[in-house]
């Protein structure tokens, strides 16, 4: 499929290019008045300092069926555009354009990923005003995906060396790994990965294309196709409209390694499902390897099809679990590291305090507090991460229990929450308790006694005298307020 080719012109020269002296295309203005409008809101809604440090370089490269395709100058910017404001701009833009359902960014003048397929992108002239439309691309092209059965880009960001390994994933670790050392091994074949969002699954699903698909592998590298369940199913629609079923079918299962991310977008999608049973079946029969990943175990998808959940269910199935605490310290370390940044220890506790379900959110708030910090020459400090990370922030707010003061304050500290309500006076536990006492005052709206009872039924004056001896404390030693002002910040931002 030519790169160029348009919608309107399917069998128009490799060579040739647009008319650019054509009269006004009414679609491609009306497109072009849309995405006007879709920054003239954006730029209203983040302010003009934000939007000229982050959005101001896009550039409209065109319309793909129902996606719209950004183009931003550095994968830097791609990356952190994607990141904190690609939901934001497809919603505005579905208010002025229903029939566009997706925004997709992309890094101008680059290879792009789509799918499996790597496709180069033109570079717009230098001179393109940043509202513009890329006069390449029509607003109604095609941006062309190529041939789709390439191998998937090789990305370096996500490799084996890469994936931080702890417990909650060391076994889905493991077994990423046995697959791409040896893919297709009984007992591996299909590979499921499933757990919750932004947990590491695409991680480690192209850290095994990343590995079949080297030049160096032994035996050279193999043909890997990877895509979403939700790309399967337009691939799929879009061969059933244009009649060309046969050769989608054969485009699938002529490759070594299938891989199909977030497969409960199929779950009530009873065509596709059919489709995906058989090309499953078709290749497991012919020894190729398959690596699905979705959220929640095979046996939990409900809406799958019995058969569908039973050959998933049929090879190695492994689940990532929730991050723990060190795990997450771990992920940011790691990540600075390797970024050459030095992140004080004292934030990245603070943000894996505060996030703690999402890896990918929690990644994005240390990459964000980095580049507010290069942009401005500012120090990264907890004073700093919570003014440049006060919107993400908002989203943990909710009161502050008394229960929750001592869970944090236990596990800031490594000792039992029983220890809170105990008799025990060890200072190991006294000294925590009194800073959970001191909090749960300066937090929460409770009364001395009501306080002390969450304690052990402990008096009110008992309550006193550890919020004036922890008070006492932090004038008195720097290191101890430090913490203590961290678990404060940890239970109210």
């Amino acid at each position: 499929m030519n790169n160029d080719q348009t919608l309107g012109e399917p069998n128009k020269p490799a060579n040739s290019t647009p008319n650019q002296a054509s009269s006004p295309d009414p679609a491609a203005e009306q497109i072009a008045a849309v995405w006007a409008r879709v920054r003239g809101r954006l730029q209203a809604e983040v302010g003009d300092v934000e939007y000229r440090t982050w959005l101001k370089h896009m550039t409209l490269v065109g319309i793909d069926g129902d996606e719209a395709v950004i183009a931003l100058p550095t994968r830097f910017t791609r990356d952190w555009v994607r990141s904190h404001y690609a939901d934001r701009v497809g919603a505005l833009w579905q208010a002025e354009q229903r029939s566009v359902r997706h925004v997709e960014f992309i890094v101008r003048g680059s290879v792009q990923i789509v799918g499996l397929a790597e496709t180069q992108v033109a570079a717009p002239a230098p001179a393109e005003p940043a509202s513009a439309v890329s006069p390449r691309f029509a607003p109604l092209a095609v941006v062309a995906r190529g041939e789709e059965r390439l191998e998937p880009a090789r990305d370096p960001r996500f490799t084996f060396d890469s994936f931080v390994v702890g417990k909650p994933n060391e076994f889905a670790y493991a077994c990423a790994r046995r697959v791409a050392e040896s893919p297709a091994s009984p007992g591996f074949n299909p590979l499921f990965l499933y757990g919750g969002v932004g947990l590491g699954k695409t991680h480690l699903m192209l850290s095994i294309a990343w590995e079949l698909t080297d030049p160096a592998r032994p035996g050279g590298p193999l043909s890997v196709t990877y895509m979403s369940a939700e790309r399967f199913m337009y691939r799929f629609i879009a061969a059933l409209r244009s009649k060309s079923t046969m050769e989608f079918k054969e485009e699938l299962r002529s490759v070594d390694v299938l891989m199909i991310d977030d497969l409960q977008f199929l779950i009530g999608k009873d065509t596709t499902q059919e489709e995906f049973f058989h090309t499953f079946n078709a290749l497991v029969d012919s020894g190729k390897q398959i690596v699905v990943s979705a959220d929640k175990s095979p046996s939990d998808l409900s809406g799958l099809e019995d058969r569908v959940r039973t050959r998933l269910g049929c090879g190695m199935v492994a689940d990532l679990h929730a991050t723990t605490l060190e795990l997450r310290m771990s992920i940011l370390e790691t990540k600075a590291n390797r970024a050459g940044v030095h992140v004080p220890p004292k934030v990245n506790e603070f943000l894996a305090h505060k996030i703690t379900s999402n890896v990918r959110e929690l990644e994005g708030a240390q990459n964000r507090l980095i580049a507010h910090a290069n942009l401005f020459g500012r120090a990264i400090t907890l004073e700093s991460a919570q003014e440049v990370l006060h919107d993400l922030l908002k989203s943990f707010d909710r009161r502050v229990s008394i229960e929750e003061i001592q869970r944090r304050v236990s596990e800031h500290y490594n000792i039992r929450i029983t220890d809170m309500s105990s008799a025990r006076r060890a200072r190991a536990v006294a000294r925590p308790r009194q800073v959970a006492m001191y909090l749960a005052k300066q937090l929460t709206s409770r009364s001395l006694p009501e306080i002390g009872r969450k304690f052990g039924n402990r008096d009110h004056t008992t309550v006193m005298h550890a919020v004036s001896r922890v008070t006492e404390l932090m004038g008195l030693d720097a290191a101890f307020a430090e913490d203590v002002e961290l678990l404060r910040r940890m239970l109210e931002s």
